[in-house]
């Protein structure tokens, strides 16, 4: 058991690190609203009492000069390394000036995720038994199927995923080029459901490159191929729009990836804006705040579903009892895979933490991820 200071508080955070790498992606990619051609990860390591918490986020470098400038000396010997809450707190306090959405709520998530990991190790626990257990295994869904891939390459993708992984659910993204390729998109619906099969799942995501009525549109004729997942079919600031669709269609229509913060996810439930709440651990401010947000998301009744980062999300999915699925990205599960120990396994469609190590169960390989280190 981790000691506890001469002040009745309990053990310090005695050092923060951050470190950035650029993951170049395997071919070009791009959904309907945005193209790139590598992912920037920012890594933070937490130490405290001997032991260190790893935490990421999928953001910007500046997220690191930020843990850098306005965060470290927030929790270095001042936050309880039992109390990853206390300081999610401080930090969110620290950034008022900065703005507290975006790279700063990304830079929080980040730290906030180290500390619960650290928290874990120090206490000897694997990270969903200290956060309470509540299944075994989180299902996955394959995602991937950007705009940029050739037919070819999308059928190749979907297929691994519903055949040689045996994962019953599977996502595409269209509204290529904003919304301008509606015939393409509805092509590679098609597609899709080709590849997978009468008894797969599909889903489509649009990235918000939609106008309501073409939104609306779309989803009239792709519920021809059985689409069960609209996700952001407008923009998902556009909470009146979102509610249109989803009182229009039959498939469930979904948000929420973008939340900075605890009060955005309260709005989009509140709006009943969508049928499944959308949260990403990197971007919303931590394991701290996703707890809070899946909470308000069952308040109103509704499940979410975890926004990529695979890895991180296994041990809140294992611990959050009103959530469906994790979204198996396929850029993160390549970064994930390349720089940490402890990688996951979705055959049969659905994912194990680990239980036999404490914390999230994953480390940073130093050695592999040198070559793509920025700073």
């Amino acid at each position: 058991m981790p000691t506890r200071r001469h002040d009745g508080a309990g053990p310090v955070v005695d050092g923060v690190e951050t470190a950035v790498y650029a993951v170049p992606t395997d071919r070009p990619e791009a959904d309907g609203t945005l193209a790139w051609d590598a992912t920037t990860i920012v890594v933070v390591h937490v130490a405290g009492e001997g032991s260190t918490g790893v935490g990421w986020t999928y953001a910007p470098a500046a997220a690191a000069q930020l843990v850098r400038d306005q965060l470290a000396g927030v929790v270095v010997d001042c936050a309880d390394a039992l109390s990853p809450p206390g300081a999610n707190v401080q930090m969110s306090r620290a950034v008022r000036n900065a703005g507290r959405q975006g790279v700063a709520a990304c830079a929080i998530s980040a730290v906030d995720i180290a500390l619960w990991d650290l928290k874990a190790k120090l206490l000897g626990l694997p990270l969903h038994r200290l956060l309470g257990e509540v299944r075994d295994s989180v299902p996955v869904y394959g995602s991937g199927g950007f705009t940029a891939y050739d037919d070819e390459t999308l059928r190749r993708q979907l297929q691994h995923w519903t055949v040689d992984q045996q994962i019953p659910r599977a996502k595409i993204k269209i509204g290529e080029s904003w919304g301008a390729d509606e015939r393409r998109d509805l092509h590679r619906i098609g597609l899709a459901r080709d590849a997978i099969g009468p008894d797969a799942q599909l889903f489509v995501d649009a990235n918000g490159a939609y106008r309501r009525k073409q939104a609306l549109s779309v989803a009239r004729q792709a519920a021809d191929y059985g689409v069960v997942w609209l996700e952001e079919p407008v923009s998902s600031d556009d909470l009146d729009g979102l509610r249109a669709v989803r009182d229009a269609v039959e498939c469930e229509v979904t948000a929420g990836e973008y939340g900075y913060d605890l009060a955005y996810f309260e709005r989009m439930c509140a709006h009943r804006a969508v049928d499944c709440l959308q949260i990403d651990v990197t971007r919303c401010g931590g394991v701290t705040v996703f707890l809070q947000a899946a909470a308000v998301a069952a308040s109103h009744g509704l499940d979410v579903s975890a926004h990529c980062a695979p890895l991180l999300h296994a041990a809140l999915g294992a611990a959050t009892s009103n959530l469906r699925h994790i979204e198996w990205f396929h850029d993160h599960v390549r970064i994930e895979s390349r720089l940490f120990d402890g990688s996951l396994d979705p055959s049969g469609g659905a994912i194990a933490p680990r239980s036999d190590v404490p914390g999230i169960g994953a480390e940073l390989r130093g050695s592999d991820a040198e070559e793509y280190r920025q700073s």
